[in-house]
């Protein structure tokens, strides 16, 4: 890479370790620089999860006072999502790229589509649970079912994957909106950090992206938690489907 593409590749990282802790589609920022810059799509993937996962260090440590409010959940978050994402880290190695590459733009348009209608969907659930709103700050087996899927997203690809888990603890709890974005960005840091150590014993990694995006994000992670604590939950909403929208378009295209 040149001088120019590894400032680039280190803003890609900054503003994905912004992303991380606020809208949770740190990849569709990232992904995309790495394969433009003519790294193979599986190895910008697994390069990708390694660079961003000191994003999600900082930007967890920037929500710790949101993640000690509810323990039981956040130690539940933690484990479904590490477990699925070994899973998921060995379905990528796996498979052809050509799966990967066919299957990533319409994974994320459905994430889209999801985030989208979750307000809907959330009153409607409200309504129909007979369960007082203070009883619904523990995860249920259909819920902690579906955050494992979420890890095993992770583990996979990993671009809205927060955006899912905030899409299944909005359906499966009543917890206020800035957890429901610590949890996200501990969901991230945790399929991350096991899919981490699993691309960096077996995959193929570009180091020099790794270490570049590394940079980028830790700086990028912890002010994206003072960011998202304050961001306005429908704001982050409509971003959220407008960056993932693009870059799924993008991407088909």
């Amino acid at each position: 890479m040149t001088g120019w593409e590894h400032l680039a590749v280190l803003g890609a990282g900054l503003g994905a370790g912004v992303m991380t802790s606020t809208v949770g589609v740190a990849s569709l920022l990232s992904f995309p620089i790495l394969v433009a810059l003519g790294i193979p799509p599986v190895v910008a993937n697994a390069s990708n999860t390694v660079g961003l996962t000191p994003g999600a260090v900082t930007g967890s440590f920037g929500y710790r006072s949101e993640l000690r409010e509810h323990p039981v959940v956040t130690g539940t978050i933690v484990g479904t999502c590490a477990v699925g994402a070994v899973g998921g880290a060995v379905l990528l190695l796996a498979l052809p790229p050509g799966v990967f590459e066919a299957v990533v733009p319409w994974l994320i348009l459905g994430t889209c589509l999801l985030v989208g209608a979750q307000p809907r969907i959330s009153r409607w659930l409200k309504t129909a649970d007979a369960a007082p709103p203070d009883e619904r700050t523990r995860l249920a087996p259909v819920t902690t079912f579906f955050s494992t899927l979420v890890g095993v997203y992770g583990g996979y690809f990993g671009a809205g994957s927060g955006v899912m888990m905030m899409a299944v603890l909005g359906f499966g709890s009543n917890l206020e909106f800035r957890i429901l974005n610590a949890l996200k960005t501990l969901a991230i840091l945790a399929s991350n950090l096991v899919a981490s150590v699993i691309f960096i014993a077996v995959a193929e990694l570009d180091w020099t992206a790794v270490l570049l995006l590394a940079a980028g994000s830790i700086v990028g992670g912890y002010a994206g938690a003072r960011i998202g604590r304050r961001l306005n939950p429908t704001l982050l909403r409509g971003l959220i489907v407008v960056v993932g929208v693009s870059a799924a378009v993008s991407m088909l295209l």
